[in-house]
């Protein structure tokens, strides 16, 4: 039994859901792409090869091994994109939370029910239908939930929105005891460098009490400001709107002192090493292509 445990983004991580590249499938058609980058790479005929991205997801794999973490993976879909598995669940505390997902990756969540069935059933929890949450927008801080959204009257016009208040309001109820917060963050359908796909994508923790953030990706600035008093202005890095766009916001914390960044991000290694952190780099390059990065080709299962 998978005794889970999930309360914040940084405590030393023991075991994962990493998704994979294998079979990734074709490069999508235009009317097929889930967000702006993703069009604009397949436009530009840049889209990433399965081989490179398969590599990339390899080498965040060895830095896991090198750490002692139990990595699962999904089973394999023929011709299928099962790289961001954050999308499809995540956990807090102890529970499960299955993610409504885009009716098409449904099958995502098929891939990964051999780890679901290591878990108490009790706690595994699928949210009902109106309720749109995907894991990007989930970030926990002890006893702080932080959840992205959208609450535009055209919220549902948009396919980069992905979790509506609804989402938000499950979270509460189901978490009463936490202070649960809600992000309304800045989206596009055509320009990548304004979408915030996700809350991670603008905004994550690291260590015991700093953050990487970008302004321009809340809607509101005091949703903005609430950060920057909760977490200290001077503890936050922040970055700017091409940084935003190469998904800067977007590492993964193996442990409060351990973190896996993209090996271009030069200013945040820069800023975390001064900063007193062990940096891993990975060529993850091509995989952001996608709009999504590190932490959401991960979905963290147990943290001390």
């Amino acid at each position: 039994m998978l005794q889970l445990n999930v309360k914040n983004e940084t405590s030393r991580l023991r075991a994962v859901i990493l998704g994979t590249a294998e079979s990734n499938g074709p490069t999508p058609e235009e009317h097929e792409a889930y967000d702006p980058k993703s069009l604009e790479h397949i436009k530009a005929g840049t889209y990433p090869k399965e081989e490179d991205m398969t590599k990339e997801i390899e080498a965040l794999h060895n830095v896991f091994k090198k750490y002692g973490v139990e990595v699962y993976q999904p089973e394999i879909i023929e011709n299928y994109n099962q790289i961001f598995s954050r999308d499809i669940g995540f956990v807090i505390d102890d529970v499960f939370i299955k993610a409504n997902i885009l009716p098409d990756r449904e099958r995502e969540l098929e891939a990964i029910q051999y780890v679901i069935d290591k878990m108490d059933p009790a706690k595994v929890v699928r949210p009902p239908q109106e309720v749109h949450i995907e894991g990007g927008d989930v970030i926990l801080w002890d006893d702080h939930i932080f959840i992205g959204t959208y609450k535009g009257r055209d919220y549902k016009d948009y396919i980069t929105a992905r979790t509506n208040m609804e989402g938000v309001q499950f979270i509460k109820e189901m978490f009463p005891h936490k202070k649960v917060r809600e992000f309304d963050l800045v989206k596009s359908r055509i320009e990548p460098r304004d979408n915030a796909l996700h809350l991670d994508c603008c905004f994550q923790p690291v260590g015991k009490d700093k953050g990487v953030i970008y302004r321009g990706g809340f809607r509101d600035e005091s949703d903005y400001m609430y950060l920057v008093d909760l977490f200290g202005h001077d503890n936050l890095f922040h970055i700017e709107r091409e940084e935003m766009y190469h998904m800067t916001s977007n590492f993964f914390s193996i442990g409060q002192d351990i973190v896996v960044i993209e090996k271009n991000f030069g200013r945040l290694k820069t800023w975390l090493l001064d900063n007193g952190f062990t940096v891993e780099e990975v060529p993850y390059a091509e995989i952001s292509k996608q709009e999504g990065l590190l932490r959401c080709s991960t979905l963290p299962l147990i943290r001390d």
